[in-house]
């Protein structure tokens, strides 16, 4: 038992907020695709549907990479994401993603677990000696747009030769709608339905489910 004046250690500050739900911690997500010779289109409509309308949107070149670690059962496994700004001086983000939850067809959205950590360039090779192994990693770049706490982002993928962007993968641009939030706040979804409906016929925003599309 922990004396009564002993200070409250990280961990545990961490884990009260994450039990009384302060730390954002679910993302509420939908996806969708348009293709290159629409896209402008695309962004003359977010323009005027989103906050940022004087400013315009913020642009993003970001190279991630994808880790996974396998724990003693095969079908257990861990997925790490390491991010870099490329066009911007930012530390290194760590980003932990957890299995989506496609839920009943009344819920708008998929939801995942996600956590995002700020950290140095040394994170690589911390993950390395964990025995993470690296699946895959892309070059990403495109245009970000916020309404609210929304955020919708517009984006090119880009295979990677060292660390410079190469060929893209397709003839589309992947569009994504995201909240961060504490769990609990299914009603997230009604805001995100209601902005998605606005970008109809443009681009068709849905829960994607991986594992039935796979």
């Amino acid at each position: 038992m922990s004396a009564p004046n002993a200070p409250i250690t990280t961990v545990e500050s961490l884990s009260h907020a994450l039990k009384c739900n302060i730390i954002p911690n679910q993302e509420y997500l939908l996806q969708g695709s348009i293709l290159d010779s629409q896209v402008e289109h695309l962004l003359h409509r977010l323009k005027g549907l989103c906050d940022n309308v004087d400013s315009g949107p913020e642009p993003f070149h970001d190279h991630e990479i994808c880790f996974s670690l396998r724990g003693q059962n095969q079908n257990q496994q861990l997925q790490l994401r390491v991010r870099k700004a490329q066009d911007i001086d930012a530390p290194y983000q760590l980003r932990y993603i957890g299995q989506p939850e496609v839920g009943d067809r009344s819920r708008p959205t998929l939801i995942r677990s996600s956590i995002d950590i700020s950290c140095t360039a040394s994170v690589l090779e911390f993950l390395t000696e964990l025995g993470c192994r690296i699946d895959f990693e892309y070059a990403n770049r495109g245009y970000m747009f916020r309404k609210g706490r929304m955020k919708i982002t517009v984006s090119k993928i880009f295979k990677v030769g060292g660390l410079q962007p190469t060929d893209p993968i397709s003839q589309s641009y992947l569009v994504e709608l995201s909240i961060l939030a504490p769990s609990g706040q299914d009603v997230i979804g009604e805001e995100m339905r209601i902005l998605a409906e606005q970008l109809k016929p443009l681009v068709q925003l849905e829960k994607i489910d991986y594992k039935r599309a796979l």
